[in-house]
């Protein structure tokens, strides 16, 4: 593979750094689009155990079978195939073997929803001929971190090491997690900065509709979103919610500024990554990174650098929301549906806004550290994350209706809230449904949940 300072200029100032997110500005909102990304545990059928990357039977004979009979594109790390392309949409591999379908940018909901249909056939036509099924939680719920296998990628061995040293549960989040993810666009810079600040404000309570992960290595782990739990004491240098982003002056040359700040993990050089852990993005700048003296980074270099940041929200040429747990397919539209609602219309978004600037940093973060606990139970200034909820929801529902995008049977995208406007208006979240069927029908067997919540 050709060396990556090759293929994009080098960057000279930080004004190049905020450059990039300049250009993702799309002022035309008829080129706004949803991208939809959700992740899911591979797991034997008749074993329950987790899918290993080698073998006959494993990820990548499976990531193969895909790209024979589906014509997806091989993506290669060495002599190994670690993820897939097709057109705009790829399919790629998390630490512990999390399959990941990160789908095309599309117009609309419909199109989604479509997209995820198609994956689940293929995959179910491919993986089915091997025994393997894919589980729809946010965390697994039996297999301990030593029975997790790890793919063959090289960021991942960086990462994991790295974890270790600067948080007690990234590790679990990089292995045991799943979530699901939507992508969307941003106007201008006044634009991103209040969808970023609505975005960051309630993504707690898109973690408590999507609460999913209530159980760990074969008993109830005492969350209803564990993973959003992981995500309090992963690494506090790249994590969490951002109290800058409310504070005047907020835009893209603040974020860059950040981002320059968050330690890095690698740089990707002939084809392999160089261990960077712990060093700065402003010592590459100035040609000083200990692992590559005298260079200075490329475009493709930030762009890295900028997936190994995780905030609530994440900026890169799109606002990336990353609140919620993995859940059923009949759920993965659900996501995209709720923030395309609010960030779509420009009514949604300013009634999205006046719901929530009133809190405070202190509010926001009291409420991301009890919805894990407490799902829409959890208090933000004298209500409940479900009055909140409740809210939102009404207010992406007008979104989606002033949207107004239909399907071939004149649809429109609002029914893709239905399952959350149920969770809203009972209070009761996934995880306390799965907790109550622990408790009763299963007999306290979490192992039932991969009949329960298999695809």
């Amino acid at each position: 593979m050709a060396d990556t300072k090759e293929k994009t200029p080098v960057l000279a100032s930080f004004q190049d750094l905020v450059a990039h997110f300049e250009k993702g500005a799309k002022p035309d909102r008829s080129t706004w689009r949803i991208g939809t990304e959700h992740e899911k545990f591979a797991f034997y059928k008749d074993t329950l155990e987790p899918v290993p990357y080698e073998g006959e039977r494993g990820i990548g004979a499976l990531l193969n079978g895909l790209a024979e009979n589906y014509g997806w594109q091989r993506v290669m790390e060495g002599a190994n195939i670690i993820a897939l392309k097709q057109g705009m949409a790829s399919i790629t591999l998390e630490p512990g073997g999390q399959f990941e379908l990160s789908g095309a940018p599309l117009e609309h909901l419909h199109q989604t929803c479509s997209e995820t249909g198609t994956h689940l056939s293929q995959l179910r036509d491919v993986a089915g001929k091997l025994g393997i099924a894919f589980l729809g939680l946010g965390f697994s719920p039996i297999w301990s971190l030593e029975e997790t296998p790890i793919m063959p990628k090289g960021r991942y061995k960086i990462m994991r090491d790295y974890m270790g040293k600067v948080g007690r549960l990234g590790r679990q989040m990089m292995f045991r997690s799943c979530t699901v993810q939507t992508n969307l666009d941003f106007a201008s810079e006044s634009d991103m900065v209040k969808k970023f600040r609505v975005g960051l404000a309630l993504q707690p309570i898109a973690t408590a509709l999507f609460a999913n992960s209530p159980f760990a290595e074969g008993r109830l782990n005492g969350f209803l979103s564990y993973r959003g739990h992981i995500w309090t004491d992963t690494d506090p240098d790249r994590t969490g919610m951002l109290p800058f982003v409310f504070e005047s002056g907020m835009g893209f040359e603040r974020y860059a500024a950040y981002a320059l700040d968050v330690p890095m993990y690698f740089v990707y050089r002939d084809g392999k990554y160089i261990d960077c852990s712990g060093q700065s993005f402003r010592a590459f700048m100035d040609g000083k990174l200990p692992a590559l003296p005298g260079e200075r980074p490329t475009e493709k270099d930030w762009e890295d650098h900028l997936t190994t940041i995780f905030p609530e929200v994440r900026l890169k040429t799109y606002l990336e929301m990353r609140g919620a747990d993995a859940g059923p397919w009949s759920r993965l539209c659900a996501l995209p549906a709720f923030w395309a609602g609010i960030y779509y219309c420009d009514a949604a978004l300013e009634a999205a806004w006046s719901l929530v600037k009133s809190w405070t940093a202190e509010d926001r973060e009291s409420l991301r550290r009890a919805v894990p606990v407490l799902g829409l139970k959890a208090p933000i200034r004298g209500v409940t994350a479900r009055d909140i909820a409740q809210a939102a929801l009404a207010i992406s529902r007008q979104g989606l209706k002033s949207r107004a995008q239909l399907d071939s049977t004149g649809m429109d995208e609002t029914h893709f809230l239905a399952e959350l406007d149920d969770i809203a208006t009972t209070g009761v979240t996934a995880a306390e449904r799965l907790i109550e069927r622990y408790r009763t029908e299963w007999g306290g067997d979490p192992r039932r949940a991969f009949e329960a919540c298999a695809y």
